[in-house]
């Protein structure tokens, strides 16, 4: 059986993050959702929201399921039977990133990362940009995020 953990902040959930989801969902017998904490980064939801959130988006997918990260990603995949992590890519810059962690997942716990890359209509989006246009109306979300998201962000910035 092959396991793969999807680690991320998911703060908020992308229509980016979904689709690498649902394509790793098809590769893979089982994918783990990984909310972590990005210590680097001003969070919007608190962890147990963003994993509830997460949850509602993935309900009609049987084979993934959702978790809170607490430590290192290779420890909790290692915890969860997962030997691989999906990572999904957008731009080069976000390839020597994460060229770099996957390294430190081959040696810190053998684990091999998969990279996939972002679809075109998904290579702009980011969490960030995301909040940015939340702030000053919610309107046109739903481009960029489900729809239990949307309705999230509508009642945080209300």
């Amino acid at each position: 059986m092959k396991k793969a953990v999807f680690p991320g902040s998911f703060d908020p959930l992308t229509n980016g993050h979904m689709d690498i989801i649902r394509r790793a969902a098809e590769l893979f017998d089982e994918v783990v959702v990984a909310v972590g904490i990005n210590t680097n980064k001003k969070g919007l939801f608190p962890p147990a929201e963003r994993l509830a959130l997460v949850e509602a988006a993935v309900a009609d997918m049987p084979n993934v399921s959702v978790g809170i990260i607490e430590g290192l990603t290779v420890n909790y995949a290692q915890s969860v039977g997962a030997s691989y992590i999906i990572r999904g890519l957008r731009n080069c810059k976000d390839f020597e990133y994460e060229r770099d962690i996957a390294g430190a997942n081959a040696a810190l716990a053998n684990m091999e990362t998969v990279l996939l890359f972002a679809k075109p209509e998904n290579q702009n989006i980011s969490s960030s940009m995301v909040k940015e246009i939340a702030k000053v109306g919610t309107d046109r979300l739903a481009a960029f995020v489900p729809a239990v998201v949307v309705a999230a962000l509508e009642e945080h910035f209300q």
